[in-house]
């Protein structure tokens, strides 16, 4: 009996444990099937206003969910700039003013780990200039 006791005494705290674990482990997968859902309704909800002028030269094209990421598609008219010209003079710039403005306008998303991605077309090639996909972390450093 006290052989039975002691086992059961070590094997106690073990199952607990274990059981802590896997109450994370189904935690963590409900929030990312939750993110999946949340990310997919955005981008539903976001579209209703696309297509959508940005300024003289950007087109917002459209919006969808892949997975925990909300894409947003552009198109760039840089005429008469060629692309090649644009993805050497531009990538830099835009970077970094994409980044700024999605880790101020997005910031509940990419706490909750859905994440952002651009992708900048052009509006005459239809090939694509820039690609930036931001996370929470992108914006640590800011």
């Amino acid at each position: 009996m006290k052989i039975l006791l002691t086992i059961l005494s070590v094997l106690s705290p073990i199952i607990i444990f274990a059981s802590d674990i896997r109450s994370q482990e189904l935690s963590t997968q409900n929030m990312q099937k939750q993110n999946v859902q949340i990310t997919k309704l955005a981008a539903e909800e976001l579209s209703k206003t696309v297509p959508q002028t940005i300024d003289k030269h950007t087109k917002l094209v459209k919006i969808e969910a892949q997975e925990t990421t909300l894409v947003y598609s552009f198109e760039i008219d840089a005429t008469p700039k060629s692309d090649d010209y644009v993805k050497k003079e531009d990538h830099s710039r835009m970077k970094e003013a994409v980044t700024i403005g999605i880790c101020r306008s997005s910031k509940r998303f990419l706490e909750a780990n859905i994440n952002i991605l651009y992708i900048y077309i052009s509006a005459k090639s239809k090939n694509e200039l820039f690609r930036f996909d931001i996370d929470n972390k992108s914006c640590s450093n800011l």
